[in-house]
This record gives structure tokens, sequence and C-alpha cells, in this order.
């Protein structure tokens, strides 16, 4: 069978945000600080462990995006009527999978007491609204991804929802059940979907006889034009995130309540800041290669659930060696959040050593795996990973 044609662009990127992804998820598990306040406190926080989690951002709609990309150039070997179904059942897949080998990653905890809605569940969901939207006019997907990012942010003024199926569509939401269990919605539906669809239509940038040299210019621009348009919407700091920021005392921290971005649900300004950072990084990355980090794009969902069991099991190893007891890494809510574990974490340096010691020690996976993949294109279950 004819290989899929990859764009490097494409693998490199999502390579590089899900080392990012690793970076965040370190924090989450082993520095100090992490504990104590938000990492983008703008009060509490300093540069390094503010920007340390400021440029994971870039993940989720990274992610969301280049699947969106992926779709359409994927529709476009496969037909309409076959991508609908495959994307139903990697859909459904990836739910599946967020509630259960994530989950289990989340909290090693065997009981599944904390439900959360996090990113491959938004991604399976998306993929699940893709399945009928790529019936539509490509035109019509740009109005509707579009106006969905922009104007979004009117359903802010919404009740706080106070259930579940509410919250799914456009709310941060948590509850605790009576009966002890926990449910948390960090990725509604409304914008996500939309991310993933305006996805779609850029990948009409990269058919086979787009001009690279034109992609470019346009991806600068879109780049440029939304990085401005954060400047503009920031700036006015009325609509389009609902923290607003005000001036300090201190420049510092002027500038980190200005870069402080609602992202549960993602804000106006959340998408622009992120999604322009993503174009201009797309066109740079036109016509380079840097192999180390297109292996981890080539394989990034075996890539995240993978890190996600490495990272909690050093975890436990670092709670027992310090004293905590790798008991106290067994959690019933979020790791930061877990009372048995106050004292515990280290410095940012050993949460960007854990990082490195993580990708070290996937990327022979990784590569195997691709390889894998590559020598056995008709096992259709590869498609799902």
């Amino acid at each position: 069978m004819k290989q899929t044609r990859r764009i490097k662009s494409l693998d490199l990127l999502k390579g590089i945000v899900i080392i990012l992804m690793a970076l965040d998820h370190s924090r989450d598990f082993f520095h100090y600080q992490a504990f104590l306040h938000s990492p983008t406190d703008p009060t509490l926080s300093n540069l390094a462990t503010f920007f340390t989690r400021w440029l994971t951002h870039l993940c989720a709609p990274a992610f969301s995006l280049l699947a969106g990309i992926s779709i359409f150039l994927s529709q476009q070997k496969k037909g309409k009527y076959h991508s609908s179904v495959f994307l139903l059942k990697r859909g459904i897949w990836l739910i599946f999978i967020e509630f259960t080998l994530v989950n289990f990653a989340w909290f090693f905890n065997p009981t599944f007491s904390y439900w959360a809605f996090l990113v491959i569940w938004v991604l399976g969901i998306s993929m699940i609204i893709m399945a009928g939207l790529i019936h539509l006019p490509v035109k019509i997907m740009w109005f509707l991804s579009l106006g969905t990012l922009i104007f979004h942010n009117i359903l802010d003024g919404l009740p706080e929802p106070t259930h579940l199926g509410a919250a799914l569509w456009h709310h941060k939401f948590f509850q605790t059940l009576p009966g002890g269990d926990k449910i948390l919605v960090g990725y509604p539906i409304i914008p996500w979907f939309a991310v993933m669809s305006l996805g779609y239509c850029i990948g009409t940038f990269y058919k086979a006889d787009f001009p690279p040299a034109k992609r470019k210019i346009i991806l600068y621009r879109m780049g440029t034009g939304a990085l401005l348009g954060f400047l503009v919407i920031r700036g006015l700091n009325g609509y389009g995130n609902v923290q607003h920021w005000k001036w300090h005392e201190s420049l510092k921290v002027s500038m980190m309540d200005f870069l402080n971005l609602e992202k549960y649900p993602p804000s106006l300004s959340y998408l622009l800041v992120t999604l322009g950072m993503i174009f201009i990084l797309l066109a740079l990355f036109e016509n380079r290669s840097f192999p180390i980090f297109e292996t981890f794009g080539k394989v990034p969902f075996l890539f995240y659930v993978l890190h996600l069991y490495f990272i909690h099991l050093l975890a436990l190893i670092a709670a027992s060696l310090s004293g905590f007891g790798w008991k106290s890494m067994i959690l019933s809510s979020w790791v930061n959040d877990n009372k048995a574990l106050e004292g515990y974490g280290y410095s940012l340096f050993a949460v960007y050593l854990v990082t490195f010691i993580v990708v070290l020690a996937l990327y022979p996976i990784c590569r195997k795996f691709h390889q894998y993949k590559k020598n056995y294109p008709d096992k259709k279950w590869l498609s799902y990973w």
C-alpha cells in the first residue's frame, strides 16, 4: 500500500508541543510551587514558573488544530463517507481511553473516583462532531469556525451550570457527587471543536498542489493578524477574557497579569495568542527537519499515554524517597489538591530534569512504534494510535 504523505512541519510542531505537555505534567507532579498557588498567578508566581506554564498553553490548541488539518488531508484520500465513519470510531475510542487508561495514569486509583473531562475527551468529541461537519462546504466551515471562536465568550454571561450535561458545552465545572466521586469538566465542547474545524479549513493550504511559498505567506499573515488582534482585545480589557488585567507597581507583575489568560474554557484572548503563535511556527517550520522532534510528532497519542504513566511512576518513587510514602501518590483528587502531599515538591530545575528523563526514555519506544506503523500500514488498529 502506498504510504501516506507526511508533512514534516506538522510532525515537527506536534513533536515540540507534546514535549511541552510533558513539561507541564512533570510540573504538576514535581514542582513544590504547584502545591502553593497557580503558576500563572501574577502576584505569587515568578517569571520562570509563569512562562514554563504559559508556553504549555500552546499544547491543546496545537493538537486540536493539527488534528483538523490531518482530517482534511486524510479525507482527500479516503473520501468523506469513509472519513466520517473513521472519525466516529476514533472519537469514541479516544473518549473511552480518556476515562480508562488516561484516568488511571493521572490518579493510579483503581476506584476511578475522579472523572476528568480533559484534552483527550475533547479531541474525541470534536472528532465525532467533525464526522458531520466535513460534509459542509469549506467556506461554511470557515464562517462556523471563526464565528464560534470570536463570539463564544458571549456565553460567559450564562448562569453557571448545575449539572454535567449543561457543563459539557461551555463552562468549566466541578462537582462532588453524593457518593464522594468527583467530576471535573476542564475542556468543554465549545469552542474546542471550532479549533479542530478551523484546522480542517487550514488543511486546504496543505493540498499537494498548493504552493509552499504561498502557504508560508498566508500562515505568517494569519499569525501576525491573530497576535495583533490579541493585543487589541486584551488591551481593551473587556470582552474576550473573564479575568481582567490591571497595572501593578511592578512592570513584571503587570506583564504577567496581562498575559494571564483564561483556558477553561479558552477565551478569545487565549485563542488569539496561542493560534497566532502556532500559525507563525508552522510557517517557520516549512521545509525544516528535526528528526528527533518529528519522531514524537508521528506518534503523539502513544507518547501522551506513556508519558503520564512514566511521570506518575517517577513521582511515586520521589514521594517515597522524600518521606511521604508511595501511597500518597494514589490519588483521589488532583495531585496538587492532595492534602497528604503538603510540603512535597522540588525545584523548577528538577521539573525540567524529569521532563528530559521522560523524553529520553520514551524516544526509542516512539521510534520503534513509528517504524512498526510504517512497516504495517494495512493493520487498521494502528490508525487509532
